[in-house]
Order: structure tokens, then sequence, then C-alpha cells
């Protein structure tokens, strides 16, 4: 694993996207997250009754599909590490668009492009990565999303 320098990040790896490896959305990680949220809706936890709509059987919640993203940067192989932080955290979205379900069974990877990285004060960093959640054999992705979190050094 490489690691660089926060400033090094920001001067060479802006514009550049990482892929991550494969990961199944299975029927019982949909159960946990729908155990976690409270929602319940047949259409994720129900195969049955999922069966008869559309999707053909049951599908990830969005918010599923989007709080997969610190899992999908964990799987990127050659992600360099960044020396000296001390802790990074969510600031939010600029934009989130869920494209189409991701149903039960299917893999998932994250597609990751840097967009921007500035320091705000020192040893405050925010990044804005785009952010896809691609489906194996699907040429449409599952969701996009323009996100903005912090990077304390």
């Amino acid at each position: 694993m490489t690691t660089i320098t926060i400033q090094e990040m920001a001067a060479t790896r802006v514009g550049t996207e990482q892929v991550s490896d494969w990961v199944e959305v299975s029927q019982e990680m949909i159960n946990k997250f729908a155990d976690a949220t409270g929602d319940h809706q047949f259409i994720h936890v129900n195969p049955q009754m999922a069966a008869m709509t559309p999707f053909g059987g049951t599908i990830a919640h969005g918010f599923l599909t989007l709080s997969l993203m610190p899992l999908l940067s964990s799987k990127i192989a050659d992600a360099p590490k960044i020396d000296g932080v001390k802790m990074g955290v969510n600031y939010g979205g600029n934009k989130v668009r869920f494209l189409q379900p991701v149903r039960s069974g299917k893999r998932v990877r994250g597609r990751f492009k840097l967009m921007e990285l500035v320091e705000k004060r020192p040893g405050q960093w925010q990044q804005t990565n785009e952010f896809t959640v691609e489906i194996e054999g699907e040429d449409k992705p599952a969701m996009i999303a323009e996100w903005i979190s912090q990077i304390f050094v």
C-alpha cells in the first residue's frame, strides 16, 4: 500500500478514479438493514410478495446502496493511505440519485472519482468524490452520488 501526504494527494490525485472489488448484496444484508432502519417494506424483505412486482424479487433499500460507500472504498486494492490522518467524517452530499434497484443476490462495486480536495483550514481538508455503484452485468448503475467528506490531519 502506498502512503502519501494529503498535499501530494491534492496535487496529483484530483481527477483520478478508483474501482473497488465486487461485493454481494445478500438478502441477509438487506434484512439486517431493514432491522436497523425500521424499513420493512415488502419489496425488501418478503421474497414471495416482491416476486409479484416488476422487480421480480426483493431489492436493496436505496439508503443501503448509499451506505455501502465505506465498505466499497475499503475494497479498493491500490488505494493510497494518507499519512497522518486523525479522522474522517461525512459532510454531506451535493447530489444522490438512485437510478436502478439492486436485486438481492447481485454483486456491486464502487467507482470513486476524486473531484476536489481542498484545505478548508489548517489540518482540515474537504474532499468531494463522485461515487457510482455499478451492478455486475447491468449497463445502468444503481446509484450515483456527489459526496463530500472531511479529513483531519
